[in-house]
């Protein structure tokens, strides 16, 4: 494996840019419970689910890059852990973890208040334990949170499931799918829909299944998709994800279908291109492991290339293309200098395009 690092900086290529502006519009922004308007207004995504479920270990692993196995040695949450990811991240949201043992719709809890500004409700569900009153607890929490906010997005992770076989994934998935289906139908909220995602902490899944999370509240993401759709089509590139660098969550790709393994692959070349750029990087007490001159190429022994280059602060840009169309560089270089700026603009950053050409 060659891995290659270039300061290709474009002449009026543009500076960094943060996360998105409070103004970007996706999701719906309300005070916090506990906090002043002015440092709570942050779209919401809830985590709940029964006692051991995993909640607060997916937290941990996606958000906060814990060791899997480092999970096992995490407390039961026993009060509501309320997560600012937008300081290190591009995703400007707060993800609030709900102790499984508490029901927020009893009289003494504000349910409208924690509901009504809340982009997603992730419920978790333990693949490998009974889950029959995982899904009455999911039945009761849609049904209450339907009529507060019917705008949110219900997200179901069947988690842990690498303990369990391919055959027993797709017929729990299958089983829970049509159980709790079944009961919203019967409780007349046939409107409610539901995603369902087969994860776990030990491989990319967890992931795949937040960055799916992610999109839906992202109002821009046609655009994100059709710039990519334009930028491969153009460059012969075979597929290319626009990546959160810090969490690993891809906030676009384009529209040919995610390969499992191709995901993986890109994940990996982001915590290749981190480590050593912290080892090799960096000059002592300055600097970023990832700055606007990012860039790596890494050559595999198949005719595969993996591209890697710097959209923003935050962002990363990760194509897979074969050594045949790599020779274009130049034309690639070019398409990723037009395909920046269009980012920029979409996300309307004003001062940084300050002399861009």
């Amino acid at each position: 494996m060659n891995i290659q690092y270039e300061d290709t900086t474009l002449p009026g290529s543009y500076g960094v840019v943060g996360s998105f502006p409070k103004s970007f519009g996706y999701g719906v922004e309300v005070p916090d419970l506990e906090e002043s308007p002015t440092s709570g207004d942050k779209p919401r995504i809830l985590l709940m689910g029964l006692r051991r479920s995993g909640k607060s270990s997916i937290q941990k692993v996606v958000f906060h890059k814990m060791s899997p196995n480092e999970t096992l040695f995490l407390e039961s949450t026993n009060k509501l852990y309320k997560d600012d990811i937008s300081g290190s991240s591009f995703v400007n949201f707060q993800i609030w973890d709900f102790p499984g043992q508490v029901d927020f719709f009893d009289p003494t809890f504000d349910s409208e208040m924690i509901f009504k500004g809340t982009g997603a409700l992730i419920f978790v569900i333990d693949a490998q334990d009974d889950y029959m009153e995982a899904l009455s607890r999911l039945h009761l929490t849609v049904s209450k949170t339907y009529k507060v906010n019917p705008d949110i997005n219900f997200e179901v992770f069947i988690h842990k499931v690498d303990g369990l076989s391919d055959d027993h994934k797709i017929e729990t998935q299958r089983d829970i799918h049509q159980r709790a289906n079944d009961d919203l139908t019967d409780a007349s909220l046939e409107k409610v829909h539901l995603s369902f995602y087969l994860t776990s902490i030990y491989d990319h899944s967890i992931f795949e299944a937040f960055s799916k999370v992610a999109q839906k509240l992202i109002h821009q993401l046609p655009t994100l998709e059709n710039l990519l759709n334009i930028f491969i089509s153009h460059s012969g590139i075979e597929k290319a994800f626009l990546f959160d660098v810090s969490s690993k969550i891809y906030i676009a790709t384009d529209s040919a279908p995610v390969d499992m393994q191709s995901y993986e692959l890109c994940c990996d070349m982001i915590d290749v291109v981190l480590d050593i750029s912290c080892i090799y990087g960096l000059e002592e007490g300055s600097g970023s492991a990832y700055d606007e001159e990012s860039l790596a190429i890494i050559k595999l022994n198949n005719t595969t290339v993996l591209y890697l280059k710097e959209v923003t602060k935050f962002l990363a840009l990760v194509c897979i293309l074969r050594e045949e169309s790599f020779e274009r560089k130049g034309l690639i270089e070019y398409n990723f200098h037009c395909f920046r700026k269009a980012i920029h603009e979409v996300f309307e950053v004003g001062s940084s395009n300050d002399g861009a050409a």
